[in-house]
């Protein structure tokens, strides 16, 4: 595939990422620690943005009847220890339905960023991306993110990974304030945005639906097939290109 596109775009998780990682260590690293986390830092103005955000959102879904979504109160309505009790209820519930909700994700961020910090937290990243990630540089090929997670959780995984800093391979970084990865739009904003033809791009993504809606745009696709990826049926086999390793783009 090589020489036919200038471009490369890679999704993250079951791409460069063992899916495992996410599921097994970044949320649970969440789960396991969000209430002391939330007592030591409490005091902390960056924390309260972020708990003013799960605030906001906590009232959106009590509105709409979301249950078992509690509204948090505010510091001069209710002492810290209820306060923390609604927040971890908020967060373990969205947690819990998996959702892609802008305040829970900037606060597991935020939660990372300090493991990432302390050492608790390591990225993890497949043996043969680094050796992709080189050989594209060498070709002077452009190379950009485009995950789910904030771009923030998507920097600290480059950035403390178990390979090094990775973040000097990146030309930039795209989350879903772009657009749905689902979505056609959200592939010819990003075009729009590095100033590169759709017919100049690589996607690589281990998500079918995500390389159907680049394809329907024009970029180039490869389905990343690795170990605890859902399976691939044969339409998806037949009508893309399949790869175990990037050492095949």
């Amino acid at each position: 595939m090589s020489g036919k596109y200038n471009t490369v775009i890679l999704d993250i998780e079951g791409t460069t990422t063992p899916i495992s990682f996410v599921h097994d260590v970044l949320f649970p690293y969440v789960r396991e620690r969000a209430e002391e986390f939330l007592n030591q830092n409490w005091d902390s103005p960056e924390l309260q943005q972020y708990v003013e955000l799960l605030r906001g959102q906590a009232k959106q879904d009590t509105q709409e009847g979301n249950t078992p979504a509690v509204e948090i109160p505010k510091s001069e309505e209710s002492d810290k220890n209820t306060i923390i009790s609604a927040i971890l209820t908020n967060i373990y519930w969205q947690m819990d339905q998996d959702r892609k909700i802008g305040a829970l994700k900037n606060f597991q961020g935020y939660m990372w960023k300090t493991g990432y910090q302390i050492g608790e937290l390591k990225g993890v990243v497949y043996d043969d991306v680094v050796p992709a990630l080189e050989r594209w540089s060498r070709d002077g090929m452009a190379i950009y993110i485009y995950s789910s997670g904030s771009v923030p959780a998507q920097k600290l995984l480059f950035g403390y990974s178990d390979k090094g800093d990775l973040l000097h391979f990146f030309q930039g970084h795209f989350d879903t304030t772009v657009g749905l990865k689902t979505e056609v739009e959200s592939y010819e904003r990003i075009a729009k945005e590095i100033g590169k033809s759709p017919k100049d791009i690589l996607f690589v993504s281990d998500n079918v639906k995500e390389i159907v809606a680049a394809d329907q745009v024009g970029y180039f696709t490869a389905i990343a097939d690795r170990p605890g990826n859902a399976p691939l049926d044969n339409e998806a086999r037949e009508k893309f290109k399949v790869v175990r390793s990037f050492d095949e783009l």
